[in-house]
This record gives C-alpha cells, sequence and structure tokens, in this order.
C-alpha cells in the first residue's frame, strides 16, 4: 500500500506556554499541548507544512529486511513506554532488545545506495541503545532518546516498514530546554523525556501512515 505522510507545524510559543503551564500546576489540572477532551491536537495551533524528517524512497526493498525494520520499530515503542513510565530497569532491558535487533538487519540484497542509507541509520540505533542498555540512571538513557528516535523513524520511513501509524512528537523543553523528538503509535502526548512529570507536554509533529 503506498505511503502517505502528513505533517504539522505547532506554533512554538503556544506549546512552550502549555508545557511550562502543565510543570508549574499539575496539582491544579492544567492543561496540556495534547489533553484527552480538547480535541485532540486542537489545543495547538497547526497548519500544514513539509514532513520533518525527510527520507529517500525505498519502499521496494525485499520483505525481510521491511519485517526486520518492523520489529526494531515494536522494540523502540517498548523502550520508549519504559521512559515514560521512568522505569530505567525496563528501559535498560528494552534498549539491549533494540540492539539485538538492528545487529539482525538483513543488508545483502540492498543497492549500494539501500545499503549505505540503511547501514548509516542502523548505526545510530546501536549507537544510542549501546549507551541505554549501558545506563542505569533513567535521566542517562533519555540523553540518547532522540538520536534513537530519528533513526527508527528515517528507517521506517524510508523502506516503507512500519505496520502501524506513527506519530513523530516533540517537547520544547526537553533535553535543558533544547527541545527534542521521539516516536509513538498512538496520537495521545506520553512524554517519555518526564514521564508523570510533565506527560502531556508535546505536540504531534509529523504522522506517517502506510
Amino acid at each position: 500500500m503506498k505511503k502517505r505522510i502528513f505533517a504539522v507545524a505547532v506554533v512554538a510559543a503556544f506549546t512552550f506556554a502549555s508545557c511550562s503551564s502543565e510543570n508549574t500546576a499539575e496539582t491544579t489540572g492544567a492543561t496540556a499541548t495534547n489533553q484527552e477532551g480538547t480535541g485532540g491536537d486542537a489545543a495547538t495551533t497547526a497548519t500544514p507544512a513539509s514532513m520533518v524528517v525527510e527520507t529517500p524512497d525505498f519502499e521496494s526493498v525485499a520483505e525481510p529486511l521491511q519485517q526486520q525494520i518492523d520489529q526494531l520499530v515494536s522494540q523502540y515503542l517498548e523502550l520508549k513506554d519504559a521512559l515514560v513510565a521512568s522505569d530505567a530497569a525496563a528501559a535498560k532491558a528494552a534498549a539491549t532488545e533494540v540492539l539485538t535487533v538492528a545487529k539482525a538487519m538483513p543488508f545483502a540484497t540492498l543497492t549500494s545506495d539501500e545499503k549505505a542509507y540503511a547501514e548509516e541509520k542502523t548505526a545510530t540505533v546501536i549507537s544510542a541503545a549501546e549507551a541505554m542498555a549501558g545506563a542505569s540512571d533513567i535521566e542517562a538513557q533519555r540523553e540518547h532518546l532522540e538520536h534513537l528516535s530519528e533513526a527508527v523513524f528515517s528507517l521506517a520511513k524510508a523502506f516503507d516498514a512500519a505496520g502501524q501509524t506513527l506519530y513523530y512528537q516533540h517537547c520544547p523543553m526537553a533535553l535543558n530546554d533544547k527541545g527534542a523528538y521521539w516516536l509513538s503509535a498512538n496520537k495521545e502526548i506520553q512524554n517519555p523525556y518526564f514521564g508523570d512529570k510533565m506527560l502531556k507536554c508535546g505536540s504531534t509533529e509529523e504522522v506517517y501512515k502506510q
């Protein structure tokens, strides 16, 4: 099935203010950027825009690679969920599984361009997953999430390998207010950089559908 890609541009100042409100008024039920009961993303101002992550189109590759990337996405999502739960032990175990899947990527049947791209992104996945698997502190694990997220999302898009809709989401306050992305299978924001401290802080920046 031909893939379709959608993206939204979010007014940064509004998003930042929404996240700040949640951070300072958690006990009063402050409205979040993407909160149930507000119409999904209705709390953000969004207009059509260019995609956030641009990739080549290698969707005609052999099925074994697509299946392996789909499995990588699934393992990544388990890791992301562990970070949302602020469970360092579970994140460590999930990162080890991500590493195992990434190291088993079948590159042999790829063309030179496909192989170069896949190897580059897989190397990023391996580097980030190794760092996360080697860390016991949740904040140290979170520091490597954005690079992992971008690489996994790039592989899924480039090789048309996601078996589900994926949401590329962003928190402007993550990593000491530098801002950072993550990948989710759910439209609802569940922030892996802060967990329940600012669970709803963030916005969906791009949606990938097959």
